[in-house]
Order: C-alpha cells, then sequence, then structure tokens
C-alpha cells in the first residue's frame, strides 16, 4: 500500500511539473510516464486515463485550495458574519492560498494561451470549487443574483491575473505585486469593495 501512495504520488507531482514547464501542448500519458520515471501501465491501472489523471491531479489539494483552506477554522463563524464581510474573507484567504502555489500558477498562465479539452478538465475542477463554497455560504436567492456573482467574479479574476503576474513583474502600477506589502493594500481594498458593494445585502 506505502508504495502504491507513493507511485501515486510520484505520478500527480510529475502532472504539476510537467504542465508548469510545458503547458498542455505536449502534455500526454508517455511524458508523464517519463517524467515520473514509471510505466506507463501504472498511469492506466492507477487513474484510468489522462482526463481522470488530471482530476485527480486537481483534487489532491496541491493545485487549487481546499474549501477548507479558504474557509479557514471556523465555517460557523463565517457564517454568521455579515456577507461583505464572509465574502473579503473567503477572497483573502484564497488570494494567500494561490501565492502559495508557485506551479498552480505556472499552469494558469499556460492556460491563458492553450486551450484544449485538457485544459478545461482542470477548469471544470475550479468552477465546481467556487459553486460548492458559494452554497456553503451564500445560499439561497442571494446565490441567482447576477451582480453579487460578477463582483465576485471580477474580484477573483483580478487575484488571479496579479498572482499570476507576479510571477514576471514586480509591480503593478505602484503596488509591488511580489512583497507581503503590496498583498496586503490589495487585501484592504477587497475588504472596501464588498462593504461597498454588498453591503446593502444579507448572507442568506
Amino acid at each position: 500500500m506505502r508504495d502504491r501512495q507513493a507511485t501515486r504520488k510520484k505520478i500527480l507531482d510529475a502532472v504539476g511539473s510537467l504542465l508548469a514547464a510545458e503547458g498542455f501542448r505536449n502534455f500526454g500519458i508517455n511524458a508523464v510516464a517519463r517524467q515520473a520515471q514509471v510505466d506507463k501501465v501504472l498511469i492506466y491501472r492507477y487513474f484510468g486515463g489522462m482526463p481522470d489523471l488530471l482530476r485527480a491531479y486537481a483534487k489532491a489539494g496541491t493545485y487549487w485550495p481546499t474549501i477548507e483552506e479558504v474557509v479557514g477554522g471556523d465555517p460557523e463563524l463565517l457564517r454568521g458574519m455579515p456577507l461583505p464581510e464572509t465574502v473579503a474573507t473567503l477572497l483573502r484567504n484564497f488570494a494567500r492560498a494561490i501565492r502559495r502555489r508557485p506551479v498552480t500558477l505556472e499552469i494558469l498562465a499556460w492556460e491563458t494561451i492553450e486551450r484544449n479539452e485538457l485544459a478545461k478538465v482542470l477548469e471544470k475542477v475550479r468552477e465546481d470549487f467556487t459553486k460548492n463554497l458559494s452554497r456553503m455560504f451564500v445560499a439561497g436567492e442571494n446565490v441567482k443574483d447576477s451582480e453579487l456573482v460578477a463582483i465576485v467574479s471580477l474580484l477573483t479574476a483580478g487575484i488571479n491575473y496579479l498572482a499570476v503576474r507576479s510571477r514576471k513583474v514586480g509591480r503593478y502600477g505602484d503596488v509591488n505585486i511580489r512583497s507581503e506589502e503590496g498583498w496586503h493594500r490589495l487585501e484592504s481594498a477587497i475588504v472596501t469593495i464588498c462593504e461597498r458593494c454588498l453591503g446593502s445585502r444579507k448572507a442568506a
């Protein structure tokens, strides 16, 4: 069992390394097998095929933040907060979690220039994450509030873009996006936006 778990981890690590370094263009079972130094038969045995392998990688907790990571230690405490504070806290935790994943930032950068069926597998995992998080904290009619959804989408997209950009560029405007001080400024801005845009709404 330990050998099986070690081999699975080696294969999943190889997936992340390959995607970060080369993107999706030459990505396949043979490339993953070479990177992991395993027989490709093991990949099929443990994961089925390429889509299932990508799903397993995406759900392993190293690619995308987990619900627990973004929620923090006390979901009930978050549910008791006003909606602007809840949303701002989740976005702040998400920003910190995504910045701790340099491999993920490389993969997201590749996705902006390469679109194929494999990229859509990872995209679906991210969409499911967002839906599950919304169901936990913004239930009922508010989920259907198109303006609320648009505001959260815009802020999430901004976090992703600035985190990806920070791989190569130190500043965006006058904000140092490679420094903690710069990201504290951005987090403060997120709080302000949530308070002003969501202040009249109530969490379900």
